[in-house]
């Protein structure tokens, strides 16, 4: 079935050329490379482990600098070996190429671990004395930066042996998670988890039960692992955090993102007040649909009346740069460039990752997009949101390394706004109202993915991590009496949620692979669509503001990047904004619906 689709779509020959990066996994150049980051390393802890408080403001540069070219040539070899593994991550030799570069990665992190805890133990008075050289102004807010973990770093001794068990540490299991969702096939046909999970937006609503069913199946036979991945995983955070001090299970992700736990608690807060807005539309969708109450399989169902078009790729690609050239002809080119150098991985393919992501790599080389594009409107939406990350990691490479690196909570903005882009230009084309209004209503229901539903999912994550930390381990029933709860609260009366869905929270990678993740997509998007609302008041003298923004990358931090929009964090009405577009939009759609059944 997938090869069909990949004929069809015209997406069988859209791989990336990895090539950029090295030859393959036994290009000789990788373990040169290894060796010489390990060299390197040894030879940076032998000349400056111990004496950091007696540099002066260019030598600490240059050490800085010497980090910066390490740091950079590690994160070549492997974000190689993490791209070669998604699309093979049933090959038992992708993987242990993976595993043996993490291991010597921690090996090289063990040797410099010493720069982070003496600059960060640094006397307050010294190092502020430092920062104000304008020598080290490119270096600013990376160091200032590495100071907020001040209070929660450990000794080297312990920094060295956290740093030593990693690879068969919590990453051990995630790998083994990444590779029994891969190996799993669903149903009677063995299709991949991808393929079953696209028949949710199928019109037919059989077929849509009986993907949920198969998924069910599936993950089933695999929940005793993925039960007790979650129970470890949730067991080594609440570990490294009680080492580390910090005072929440939520607290190092803020503090990753550079955010205060009022802003989270604030945004949090607004979204979970608002989830009539998804018990309204949920309402509106079941009666225009004729039914009488909605299952949870049912919630991806077209309307009716949703454009039918199967896309190709090159429409696909002419849909996007299009948009894209509208706002920005920079923008445009850049993006042109993921397709014509080969930076895309697009086909459907058996242990390929599912889903989609854009790696940055490193500035020296390039950002690599995956997407498994089946050719619907929806794939369209999905590559312009990963071309807008590789777009903003395109952007912000001029920053170097350590700077380019954006914070969760803005990597998502040029994504968000890139779908955006498209979504309104394909709006824009559809003259027929009962088509607008199925096209809006799938909008609607992927913004409600990115913004109530990640809420809800936040809302899981708390629950089973304090759970975990304050009761003990989670068995499987426990797990989904917390999935179930969580997300009830957010679909109201509106959506039945079947005994099959319970066991739904076991597939989703992001509780284990980056906990407490899920807000970023929230606030990414509920930013997104103020700054979008700015878009149309302002028309182009907004654009280089943007582009300035992406340039940022993690240059400076949340609140002072968003300072030239007039955007105030702190102000909790702020996220109050987006969400009265989006109910300004479900709004819209209760009219058109009136409409249609006139």
């Amino acid at each position: 079935m997938a090869n069909s689709i990949n004929k069809r779509t015209g997406t069988s020959r859209i791989i990336w050329r990895l090539e950029d990066l090295y030859s393959g996994p036994e290009d000789p150049a990788i373990d040169e490379d290894l060796a010489l980051c390990t060299r390197e390393a040894a030879a940076v802890r032998e000349e400056f482990a111990g004496r950091l408080a007696n540099l002066d403001a260019s030598a600490l540069k240059g050490l800085v600098q010497r980090l910066e070219r390490l740091s950079e040539l590690i994160g070549k070899v492997s974000g190689f070996a993490f791209l070669n593994f998604a699309t093979r991550s049933d090959d038992p030799e992708a993987s242990a190429f993976l595993q043996k570069v993490k291991e010597i990665g921690s090996q090289i992190s063990k040797e410099l671990v010493f720069f982070e805890l003496e600059w960060a133990n640094l006397d307050d008075e010294r190092a502020m004395e430092l920062l104000r050289d304008p020598v080290l102004a490119h270096y600013d807010h990376y160091l200032r930066s590495l100071r907020r973990y001040k209070p929660h770093l450990l000794s080297e001794t312990e920094e060295r042996l956290l740093s030593e068990i990693s690879p068969v540490g919590r990453s051990s299991w995630i790998t083994l998670f990444d590779k029994v969702l891969a190996h799993q096939r669903y149903g009677q046909k063995k299709r991949s988890q991808e393929e079953v999970l696209k028949d949710l937006y199928m019109a037919n609503r059989a077929a849509r039960k009986r993907a949920s069913d198969d998924l069910t199946e599936g993950l089933e036979k695999e929940l005793m692992v993925f039960t007790h991945t979650f129970n470890t995983v949730l067991a080594d955070k609440m570990i490294g955090d009680r080492l580390r001090r910090y005072p929440k299970w939520i607290s190092s992700m803020n503090l990753a993102n550079e955010l205060k736990d009022e802003t989270v608690e604030s945004l949090i807060a607004a979204v979970s007040s608002r989830y009539d807005i998804v018990e309204r539309y949920y309402m509106l969708k079941a009666r225009l649909l004729k039914l009488d109450m909605l299952i949870d399989y049912d919630r991806y169902a077209p309307l009716p009346w949703l454009p039918d078009k199967n896309v190709s790729w090159q429409e696909a690609r002419e849909i996007v740069l299009a948009s894209f050239k509208k706002f920005s002809k920079r923008m445009a080119e850049i993006a042109e460039q993921f397709f014509d150098k080969e930076w895309i991985h697009a086909p459907i393919l058996p242990g390929k990752t599912g889903g989609a992501f854009a790696h940055p790599l490193t500035p020296s080389t390039h950002p690599y997009v995956l997407v498994n594009f089946a050719g619907t409107l929806r794939d369209v939406e999905t590559l312009a949101h990963e071309l807008g990350h590789g777009v903003h990691q395109v952007l912000a490479a001029d920053r170097g390394y350590f700077n380019a690196d954006t914070p969760l909570t803005l990597a998502e903005t040029a994504s968000v706004f890139g779908e955006m882009l498209v979504f309104q230009d394909i709006l824009k084309g559809i003259k027929d109202s009962r088509e607008r209004l199925g096209f809006t209503a799938a909008k609607i229901e992927s913004i409600f993915a990115t913004v109530f539903r990640q809420v809800a999912m936040n809302r899981f994550e708390d629950a089973i991590h304090n759970h975990r930390r304050n009761q003990g381990e989670l068995s499987p029933d426990k797990y989904s009496d917390y999935w179930m709860d969580t997300q009830q609260q957010m679909f109201g009366s509106s959506v039945t949620l079947s005994d099959n869905y319970r066991i739904w929270w076991s597939y989703i990678s992001h509780f284990l692979h980056v906990p407490g993740y899920v807000y970023s997509y929230a606030f990414g998007e509920l930013l997104v669509l103020s700054l979008y609302g700015m878009y149309m008041e302002e028309g182009k003298s907004f654009v280089d503001k943007y582009m300035e923004l992406l340039k940022a990358g993690g240059s400076r931090n949340p609140y002072e990047v968003l300072r030239p929009f007039g955007i105030d964090l702190d102000d909790k009405s702020f996220w109050h904004r987006g969400l009265n577009i989006i109910d300004g939009m479900v709004k819209e759609a209760e009219e058109l619906a009136e409409k249609a059944e006139a």
